[in-house]
């Protein structure tokens, strides 16, 4: 029985890491101040560092979501195409997706849980209203910023959090959004072994400096793994 009992909550702990970790990079990389500002730059300084796999820019924050008089506050991820198909399929699967495949996510086009679909009456083609937190001023006050997007693919990713209460868009849109330019917010390195990262994260620090805070996904998960 007890072995039983510790094969169980094992393969639990496993699960629920692994699947927290197919969406999230093993260590962040965030400005000490802002947004990351040409991000390439530091890209090419530290993906010459043994143990990383790859790096992907993302922009993080947050939105009202609104269709036909519903509205839902939201969690927006902005990444590029390949990162993000990657995450989800490493971390779930595609419930439903555009039939053309080259714009199932790009321009205008955002991914959304399948939780958030269910509740929201939203599929594939659906349009839908985004509000940032941040407006532009106007001689009235300030003004709300909004933007149209359509519902490109419904993911399941076995997590209610991001099922319910992220929308995934393509990086250069979510700059537009948040008015960032050709910043962005963090950099996700991936490594093979999310279980050993002490020299990898140690090297990082040591090439960035002061320029960068580095983080893993211990320190954002604290509580969490430490429960586990």
């Amino acid at each position: 029985t007890l072995i039983i009992v510790m094969s169980v909550m094992n393969g639990f702990r496993a699960e629920l890491i692994g699947r927290i970790l197919g969406l999230n990079g093993h260590i962040s990389i965030y400005a000490p101040r802002g947004s990351i500002v040409d991000y390439p730059s530091i890209i090419s300084r530290i993906e010459g560092i043994s143990g990383i796999v790859s790096i992907a820019p993302t922009i993080e924050g947050q939105a009202l979501l609104t269709n036909n008089g519903t509205a839902s506050g939201v969690v927006v991820r902005g990444l590029r195409a390949e990162d993000f198909e990657s995450k989800v399929r490493k971390a779930g699967s595609f419930v439903e997706m555009s039939e053309n495949r080259d714009m199932f996510f790009t321009q205008d086009r955002v991914a959304i849980g399948k939780v958030m679909a269910e509740r929201m009456g939203l599929s594939v083609g659906s349009r839908l209203v985004l509000i940032a937190p941040q407006g532009r001023a106007s001689p009235f006050g300030t003004i709300p910023r909004s933007r149209s997007f359509t519902v490109g693919s419904v993911f399941d990713v076995g997590m209610y959090e991001y099922n319910s209460s992220f929308v995934f868009m393509p990086l250069e849109a979510a700059q537009l959004f948040y008015q960032m330019g050709q910043n962005v917010g963090a950099l996700e390195v991936m490594t093979p072994d999310p279980a050993k990262l002490g020299t990898i994260e140690t090297m990082i620090a040591r090439e960035l400096g002061d320029e960068a805070i580095v983080a893993d996904w211990q320190d954002s998960n604290a509580s969490f793994y430490n429960a586990l």
